[in-house]
């Protein structure tokens, strides 16, 4: 179970989620990722607290620092600089989400690093990017990814308040892409022996996650509209209620493919032949009544009855609108391996599983998330033998 990146030596210089999360994803995929953290510690260790969680859990920062081994340096001295600097020359991967004015005055910015260390892939994930007049500014997801992107804006229903973002959103989508992009340039660096430096920030990545809509915008000056569930041009495309108040969608996208399906699941095949909903267009030109109909309709039931008879109907595609408490309790969401167990001690913790499988290099949390300094002792050992070796080729431990 040791992973593709079995092997992989990463060093970790990040606060709150999204460098951790690369790293926490390195860390369930083999690599051997060690987090370096200043004395008062990565300050996402004050999740619990913000969140009102007691005694000792801290579930957000659990997810992205498991399998990892944590040390303590104080970066504003030479001499633990010195071990920073160090602890780089023999690795094969960085990943920091710092500022990169202030990975310029620690001396760990990508040009100083890579003098060093020619075969280091540096990976960095900004707010805004890399140039420009917002390249340090201090950005979180909320700001970066989800405001000033226009996920947001593009998420808000007209004449109201924008929605709030649930913690990490951002954070996570950009820590997977820059995994890739680290991925990517270990893979340039076996043909050319080369590292270099891999980037992707908040803002990017939120971009990205509107392009459909942006894109669009980009290509033809003209927006998406955002839906109206009332009046959806696609009435198969809509989220609806059942009599139980429990919510779901159906995803007819290809409206003339799935029409029937919905007709015959709702006992409704005179649709089929009313002029009113004849076409795609005409079902359009008349959404808000059909809307309104099918609302009635799906009122008489509980969702599990529906589900029921949906599940008769191969063309009729549909998801409940799950609760936390629905989707830890789907047979599904285990089964598709939503949930891994991670060492702690004598027994196991259940925590939420990172998006891939290795089918030929499985791999599996090592352990929870490190005490603060945990490893240090241990860190700073092997790399006094790593200089030791380094002075003498002839030294053995």
């Amino acid at each position: 179970m040791a992973g593709p990146m079995d092997g992989v030596r990463v060093v970790e210089l990040g606060v709150w989620v999204a460098a951790p999360a690369a790293g926490g994803i390195l860390a369930d995929w083999g690599a051997d990722v060690v987090k370096i953290e200043p004395p008062t510690g990565d300050p996402g260790r004050t999740f619990a607290r913000m969140l009102g969680v007691q005694g000792d859990l801290n579930p957000p920062f659990e997810m992205d620092n498991r399998s990892k081994r944590g040390v303590v340096l104080d970066l504003t001295t030479d001499a633990d600089r010195a071990v920073a600097r160090d602890l780089l020359h023999d690795a094969d991967v960085f990943v920091t989400n710092v500022r990169p004015g202030a990975l310029q005055r620690l001396g760990l910015d990508y040009a100083t690093v890579a003098a060093d260390n020619p075969g280091l892939v540096y990976g960095l994930i900004t707010g805004y990017g890399e140039t420009g007049p917002d390249a340090d500014r201090a950005a979180f997801d909320v700001a970066a990814f989800w405001a000033r992107a226009g996920v947001a804006e593009l998420l808000t229903r007209p004449g109201d308040t924008p929605p709030f973002q649930r913690g990490g959103m951002g954070d996570h989508s950009a820590a997977m892409t820059l995994v890739a992009a680290i991925g990517a340039a270990l893979f340039a660096r076996a043909r050319t022996g080369v590292g270099q430096l891999v980037t992707t920030s908040l803002y990017r990545q939120g971009a990205y996650t509107v392009s459909f809509d942006l894109n669009t915008f980009l290509l033809t000056g003209h927006p998406i509209a955002v839906g109206q569930r009332e009046s959806m041009g696609n009435p198969c495309m809509n989220n609806y209620a059942a009599g139980d108040g429990r919510r779901f969608w159906i995803v007819g996208l290809q409206a003339a493919r799935h029409w029937p399906a919905l007709c015959r699941a709702v006992d409704r095949p005179d649709w089929l032949t009313d002029p009113r909903y004849a076409s795609p267009a005409d079902r359009a030109r008349n959404a808000a009544t059909l809307i309104a109909e099918l609302d009635a309709i799906f009122a008489t039931k509980p969702l599990d009855d529906w589900a029921a008879v949906f599940a008769g109907e191969d063309d009729f595609f549909w998801s409940p609108i799950n609760t936390l408490e629905d989707v830890l309790a789907d047979g599904q969401f285990h089964a598709a391996g939503g949930v891994v167990y991670v060492p702690d001690g004598e027994t196991t913790v259940p925590m939420v599983a990172t998006p891939a499988d290795f089918h030929g290099t499985p791999c599996a949390p090592r352990s929870r998330a490190p005490r603060l300094g945990e490893h240090t002792e241990q860190v700073l050992a092997e790399l006094q033998a790593q200089r030791a070796a380094r002075a003498n080729p002839d030294f053995t431990d």
